[in-house]
C-alpha cells in the first residue's frame, strides 16, 4: 500500500474516504500525542503507524492517501495516566475511534484490554498490548443506491409502534433463509415486513443496534448482554446482526433493512444509548472514550477518580461538554441523513438531562436538539426516568418530546388485577394522560402507552406469574423487579386448568383492548400478540437463546387475529387516535359532548364518583362528531361514535345504553369474552346490556 501523509482536516471527525485516500480526525482536549494504526484484514497483523502531528483547537487531525474503505484502524492516545486527577491515557490500549462508523468484531475478553493491572487497584498501570483482544474501526464508504427511498412521516397520533429485537424477531422463523436469521437482512426480507403489514403496525422500534459490548461476567458464564445497552460506538450498526460481512458490509445491509421497510411504509425507530457506554465504572476495561480522554467523556465525581452513576452501569456520558454533547447531535444526524432511520427512543433520558446533579428539562441537551433543523423533526421518545435522585421525570419533558408512559403501565395493570382506586387515574389514562401531558402545548401523543416492554414480563406471563422466575441468569432470582403487578390468575405458571387458561387469555384481550383503543400512541412488544413467553423471565437481557427469540411454531392464531383487527379498528376510526385532547364541551347543533362517562343507570358521572374506592366499572361515550379536527385537505374529520364500557369486578355489571340524544341504535362489535372482533348483535338506546366479569364490551353507533 503506497501511502502520502498530509495535515487533513479537522472536519468531519471520524474517518472520512474521498475516493483517493482517507482523512482522520480525533477530538482530545488533554492527549498529548496521538497515533494511528493500521491493520491488516485479518484484524491482526499492524502494518502502518503514523504520528499524529497536527492539531486544530482538540481535535487530532491527518489525511493519508492511498487508503480505501474496509481499512482497520486504531489510534493509540498519550497523556498522563493519573486517575487521580481524572486522567487515564495509556498508549499500550488500542483505542475504538468514536466516531467509527463500522467495527469490524467483538472484544476478546483479556486482561489486557484493562489499563490497570487486574489483582491490583486502579492507580497501577498496565503495559501489556490490547490490540490483540480489540476490534478495529473500519473505514466505510457511504455510497449506496437509495432509489427512490422516501420516508413514510407518519403522524405521530396515527402510530402503531412495534418494540422488537433485530435477531429475536427472525432467529427462529422458519420461512426466513437459515443463513440470515437474526440479521438486518431478514428484518428486512418479505415475509418479516409482510407480517408487519398484515399486523398494521406503522413502526419498529428496534433495541440497540448501535455497536456495543456483552460484559465480561457474563462472557465468562456462558451468557451475553442480549439487549444491547451497552453501546461503544454510536456510529456503527453492531456487526452482530451482519449476514454480509464485518468490513463495512454491516453498513449497507442495515441501509437495505430500512429502505425495505420504508417501501412498506414502516418507519424505523433507534433505541438508542447516549447515557452511559460499555467502559463502566474504574474498574472497566479501556477500550476509546476512556483512553481517548476520559475526563472530557465523562462525569467525574468531586474525587475524579471516580465516575458519577445516574444509570447504574458504572459511568455517566458528560453532556454538560460541548464535544461530548457535539458527538451525540453528529451520531443523532449521522443515523437520521446517512442511514434514513425515522426517530429515536432515547434510553435513561433523564439522565442526559442533568446539568449538574438535578435533572433539568431546559438543558443544553434539549436546547440543542430543539434547535438543530434535522433532529428536531424526527420523533423523539424519551424514557423519562434514571436511577439518580429526581430522575423519575414522566410528563416532564419539553414540547416535541413523546414519553414512554410509565404510569399507564401501571394503572392499567392495576385495574385489571382489581386494585383499589383506580377508576379516576383509569380515565386519565385511557383518554391521553391530560394530567401528564395537557399543557405546555403538548397533545395526547406525547403519551406512548404500554402495558410491556423488552424490560419485565410478557403479556402472557404477566397473567401467568405471580413472582419473577430469573433463574437462569445466573443471580439466585435476585435480579429484575419484584413489584410486577402481575396475576397468574390461581396459579403460578403453565397449567392444564381450562377455567384458568381462559381467564388469562380474556385478561391478554382485556389489556390488548385497552391499549388500543386509548388515546396516545401506542407500543405493543414483538410477541405479545400472539401468546409469546419467558417462563416467568421478567428482566431477559442476558439470554441470547429461546427464553428471548420469537418462537414461530407456537403462535396463538386467534390471539394474533384478534390483535391484527384491533389495530386496524383503531387504524380506520380517528375517534381512538386524536390529535387534540378531549374537552367535555357540547358539540355545536347536538348539544352531546366530546367525551361523556355514564353511571350503570345511564346517568351521568358526577365528581363525587370518581372518589368511590371500590367502584371497578365505568362507561364512556365517544362522540364521533367531537373530534375537532381537520384532515391535510382541510376537510372536517369525522367518525362513528363509540360507546366503551369496563368492568375489572369479578362479578357481572348491568349496564343501560344512554338515550336517543347519543345514538338511536348500536351495534356490539367487541366483547373479550370471545377471540374476535365482529357483529355480535344490535341494541336500541336504552337497552340493559349485561357485561361480565373482567370484560370490555364495545358498541359502534349504527349510521
Amino acid at each position: 500500500m503506497e501511502t502520502k501523509i498530509y495535515t487533513g482536516n479537522p472536519y468531519p471527525l471520524g474517518a472520512t474516504y474521498d475516493g483517493e485516500g482517507v482523512n482522520f480526525a480525533l477530538c482530545s482536549e488533554h492527549a498529548e500525542a496521538v497515533e494511528l494504526y493500521l491493520y491488516d484484514n485479518s484484524d491482526e497483523r499492524e502494518i502502518a503507524k503514523f504520528k499524529i502531528t497536527e492539531k486544530t483547537h482538540q481535535v487530532w487531525h491527518i489525511y493519508v492517501s492511498g487508503i480505501k474503505p474496509g481499512q482497520l484502524y486504531g489510534y493509540r492516545v498519550h497523556g498522563p495516566y493519573d486517575p487521580s486527577n481524572g486522567h487515564r491515557f495509556n498508549p499500550h490500549k488500542l483505542l475504538i475511534d468514536p466516531y467509527a462508523k463500522a467495527i469490524s468484531g467483538t472484544v476478546k475478553w483479556n486482561d489486557a484490554l484493562f489499563a490497570y493491572k487486574i489483582g491490583e487497584d486502579d492507580l497501577s498501570m498496565d503495559t501489556t498490548d490490547s490490540a490483540p483482544f480489540i476490534p478495529k474501526a473500519v473505514v466505510t464508504n457511504d455510497k449506496f443506491d437509495w432509489g427512490s427511498d422516501k420516508k413514510p412521516n407518519i403522524p405521530m397520533h396515527k402510530s402503531v409502534i412495534y418494540e422488537t429485537h433485530v435477531k429475536g424477531f427472525t432467529a427462529m422463523h422458519p420461512d426466513i433463509p437459515q443463513e440470515i436469521r437474526g440479521t438486518y437482512a431478514a428484518m428486512g426480507h418479505p415475509v418479516a415486513i409482510n407480517y408487519l403489514k398484515e399486523l398494521g403496525v406503522t413502526a419498529v422500534e428496534l433495541l440497540p443496534i448501535h455497536h456495543f459490548l456483552t460484559d465480561r461476567h457474563l462472557k465468562d458464564k456462558g451468557l451475553s448482554n442480549y439487549w444491547g445497552y451497552n453501546s461503544i460506538g454510536f456510529f456503527a450498526p453492531d456487526v452482530r446482526y451482519s449476514a454480509s460481512g464485518n468490513h463495512g458490509e454491516q453498513v449497507s445491509e442495515f441501509k437495505a433493512m430500512v429502505k425495505a421497510l420504508h417501501e412498506a411504509g414502516i418507519e424505523v425507530i433507534l433505541d438508542v444509548v447516549y447515557n452511559h457506554t460499555g467502559e463502566g465504572n474504574e474498574m472497566g476495561p479501556t477500550l476509546s472514550f476512556r483512553g481517548i480522554d476520559n475526563a472530557s467523556y465523562y462525569r467525574l465525581a468531586d474525587d475524579p477518580r471516580y465516575y458519577m452513576d445516574f444509570t447504574g452501569t458504572g459511568n455517566t456520558l458528560n453532556t454538560r461538554q460541548p464535544n461530548v454533547l457535539r458527538m451525540i447531535m453528529d451520531s443523532l444526524r449521522y443515523w437520521v441523513q446517512e442511514m434514513h432511520v425515522d426517530g429515536f427512543r432515547f434510553d435513561l433520558a433523564s439522565a442526559l438531562a442533568r446539568e449538574l446533579h438535578e435533572v433539568d428539562k431546559l438543558s443544553s441537551f434539549f436546547d440543542v436538539i430543539h434547535q438543530d433543523p434535522i433532529i428536531s423533526q424526527v420523533k423523539l421518545i424519551a424514557e423519562p426516568w434514571d436511577i439518580g435522585e429526581g430522575g423519575y421525570q414522566v410528563g416532564e419533558f419539553p414540547p416535541g418530546w413523546a414519553e414512554w408512559n410509565g404510569k399507564y403501565r401501571d394503572c392499567i395493570r392495576d385495574y385489571w388485577i382489581g386494585a383499589d382506586s383506580m377508576i379516576a387515574e383509569f380515565a386519565n389514562r385511557l383518554t391521553g394522560s391530560s394530567d401528564l401531558y395537557h399543557g405546555d402545548n403538548r397533545t395526547p401523543s406525547a403519551s406512548v402507552n404500554f402495558i410491556t416492554a423488552h424490560d419485565g414480563f410478557t403479556l402472557h406471563d404477566l397473567v401467568s406469574y405471580n413472582e419473577k422466575h430469573n433463574e437462569a441468569n445466573g443471580e439466585d432470582n435476585q435480579d429484575g423487579e419484584s413489584h410486577n403487578r402481575s396475576w397468574n390468575c390461581g396459579f403460578e405458571g403453565p397449567t392444564d386448568d381450562p377455567a384458568i387458561n381462559s381467564l388469562r387469555e380474556k385478561q391478554k384481550r382485556n389489556m390488548l383492548t385497552t391499549l388500543f383503543l386509548s388515546q396516545g400512541v401506542p407500543m405493543l412488544v414483538a410477541g405479545d400478540e400472539f401468546g409469546r413467553t419467558q417462563q416467568g423471565n421478567n428482566n431477559a437481557y442476558c439470554q441470547d437463546n429461546e427464553i428471548s427469540w420469537l418462537d414461530w411454531t407456537k403462535m396463538d392464531e386467534k390471539q394474533l387475529d384478534f390483535t391484527k383487527k384491533l389495530i386496524h379498528l383503531r387504524s380506520e376510526h380517528p375517534v381512538f387516535c386524536r390529535r387534540k385532547w378531549f374537552q367535555g364541551l357540547p358539540i355545536r347543533g347536538t348539544g352531546v359532548e366530546d367525551i361523556v362517562w355514564f353511571l350503570p343507570d345511564a346517568s351521568e358521572m358526577d365528581d363525587h364518583h370518581w372518589q368511590e374506592d371500590h367502584a371497578r366499572s365505568l362507561a364512556v361515550y365517544l362522540n364521533g362528531e367531537g373530534i375537532r379536527s381537520v384532515d391535510n385537505d382541510g376537510k372536517r374529520i369525522v367518525d362513528a361514535s363509540f360507546y366503551l364500557l369496563f368492568n375489572a369486578y369479578w362479578e357481572e355489571v348491568s349496564y343501560q345504553l344512554p338515550n336517543e340524544n347519543y345514538g338511536t341504535g348500536w351495534i356490539k362489535i367487541l366483547d373479550t369474552n370471545n377471540d374476535t372482533i365482529e357483529n355480535f348483535g344490535e341494541f336500541a338506546a336504552g337497552d340493559t346490556v349485561l357485561v361480565p366479569s373482567r370484560s370490555i364490551l364495545l358498541f359502534q353507533s349504527q349510521q
